[in-house]
């Protein structure tokens, strides 16, 4: 996740947009060292029968950042505690 100021998303919010929406870049937007929106794709489809929160989390690509991260827990982890 790239962290930008307000004043830079607004100098470049067509380019910020365009990121988000063709590559699935995630940018964070505050003042002073702290995040205070984030910025992320809306997903491609949209159950209207869920709400907002699972609709982003399930069908967006808004932690696709997340396949880079090593794996703490092996299956046989898992296994061996809820089961």
């Amino acid at each position: 996740m790239q962290v930008i100021t307000t004043t830079e998303a607004r100098k470049n919010i067509k380019q910020v947009i365009d990121r988000v929406k063709m590559h699935g870049e995630v940018f964070g937007i505050g003042r002073r060292n702290s995040i205070d929106a984030i910025v992320i794709q809306f997903p491609n489809h949209y159950n209207k029968n869920l709400n907002e929160i699972t609709n982003i989390n399930a069908l967006s690509r808004s932690f696709d950042f997340l396949n880079e991260e090593p794996d703490l827990y092996s299956v046989a982890d898992l296994k061996k505690s809820y089961v």
